[in-house]
């Protein structure tokens, strides 16, 4: 008994008291949203329900930082619709803040995706990093139930926001009428969440608070109209694209469930959505900039909140306006075998929800980070589509405007007008929004 309370003695003194180093480390936040970008894609998540994933888990994470550090940081309690109060740290516990900051992000984003307990392995991970580094049990016990008391007031926040609801809402009903949208090749699958338009915002004042205008009036038959011109141009740019154009369109691609269709044979391959590719951008941006944890932790929470709102802003307009697809128009009145360079995703034309949220996240960006950080965005290797570089964040969202137009997948006014009001959205999350002090 004396030989093992000796060595128990021993190991324990022989543990590094480092943790700090490893903890506090910028790079292991981003690993941990990378982490849950995995999780996320691996459930199929279409890029709307991702945004919610994102923004709820960014903002257990920042809150805990706010009560860590309320000198510099502010809670957005107050701030975001509906949010009322986060927990409050206990004053005689002991906290490691920025531990505590990225378990609350984990245990917000488990709960939020489907499985639950999805991130339990990695939490488990992160506890013996603790334990392995020094940090002292009474700490260890400390952060983890402060991070749990954090995510229980940010999950019983996001209950209310009528996600569940829009669960058992009605289909979107499809009939063919002229330039209205109709499921498109090659799955055929209906539309995706017609109804995201009553989830809560978090800053908007409410999913119509920015009045899009309409589209070109549908007219085929009139070559000096706007509709036709805007067809025959997607048309004969698709058709001839240059290596650069189809590079810009597959970078921005970020479908998270492409089928492909050899013969008999049907598979899937994901890549992050949309969402995942701006919060990779973060990572990236923040690493650029030697950002420390706590400005990480804001710039991801800026960031998704952006997103979440653009979001429901550009799918309010598509089910209002309900538009057919380049591929359903080119089709059906000008050649029939005719494809878009990228697979078209499942819902409304009108307006583009990738250069919308595009241009809100790069406001939010820009806003922690900085206007003019050139960077290069290595977050499409892993799915094998090379890098590409750019002179800022608002740089790579006007990237965007071309993409989804290059993809054959948008209409180039629709790029123009999503990304005019996506930044709109995302001034106005930094407009409103008072996070650092």
């Amino acid at each position: 008994m004396f030989s093992i309370l000796i060595l128990t003695v021993f190991f324990t003194s022989c543990k590094k008291a480092d943790y700090k180093k490893i903890l506090h480390d910028p790079t292991l936040y981003s690993r941990t949203v990378h982490e849950l970008n995995g999780v996320v894609m691996g459930n199929n998540f279409s890029p709307v329900v991702a945004s919610r994933n994102y923004a709820y888990a960014s903002i257990a994470g920042y809150e805990v930082i706010a009560a860590g550090y309320p000198g510099k940081y502010r809670s957005l309690a107050g701030q975001l619709n509906g949010l009322k109060t986060v927990a409050k740290p206990m004053a005689n516990d002991s906290i490691d803040y920025e531990y505590a900051s990225i378990l609350a992000f984990c245990k917000v984003g488990e709960a939020v995706t489907f499985p639950e307990g999805s991130l339990k392995y990695y939490t488990d991970s992160l506890h013996q990093l603790a334990v392995t580094h020094g940090m002292p049990d009474e700490t260890i016990t400390g952060s983890e139930k402060y991070a749990a008391a954090v995510a229980k007031s940010i999950m019983a926040w996001s209950k209310k926001d009528n996600y569940l609801k829009t669960r058992s809402e009605s289909k979107f009903a499809i009939n063919d009428s002229a330039g209205r949208w109709v499921p498109t090749p090659p799955a055929y699958s209906e539309a995706v969440e017609p109804h995201w338009s009553e989830i809560r915002t978090m800053v908007m004042h409410n999913a119509r608070e920015y009045s899009v205008p309409p589209p070109p009036v549908f007219d085929v038959k009139n070559k000096d109209s706007k509709y036709y011109k805007e067809v025959i141009y997607i048309k004969n740019t698709v058709d001839s694209l240059t290596p650069d154009q189809a590079h810009i369109a597959d970078f921005w691609d970020d479908n998270p469930g492409k089928l492909n269709v050899s013969g008999h044979v049907m598979f899937i391959t994901k890549k992050f959505s949309p969402p995942g590719h701006w919060l990779s951008i973060v990572g990236i941006g923040a690493q650029k900039t030697n950002a420390d944890f706590n400005t990480t932790v804001c710039a991801y929470a800026k960031t998704a909140i952006a997103l979440f709102d653009a979001f429901i802003e550009s799918w309010t307009a598509k089910y209002v306006y309900k538009t057919a697809r380049p591929e359903t128009i080119i089709n059906k009145y000008f050649d029939a075998n005719w494809r878009p360079h990228l697979q078209t995703p499942p819902f409304p034309e009108y307006t583009c929800g990738h250069c919308t949220i595009s241009a809100a996240a790069a406001e939010a960006l820009t806003s922690v980070l900085g206007d003019n950080v050139a960077y290069t965005d290595t977050s499409e290797l892993e799915f094998g589509i090379k890098n590409r570089s750019y002179k800022s964040f608002r740089a790579a969202a006007n990237e965007n405007v071309w993409a989804r137009f290059y993809g054959g997948i948008h209409f180039h006014n629709s790029c123009v007008i999503s990304n005019h009001f996506g930044k709109i959205v995302g001034d106005s999350v930094v407009t409103k929004l008072v996070m650092k002090k």
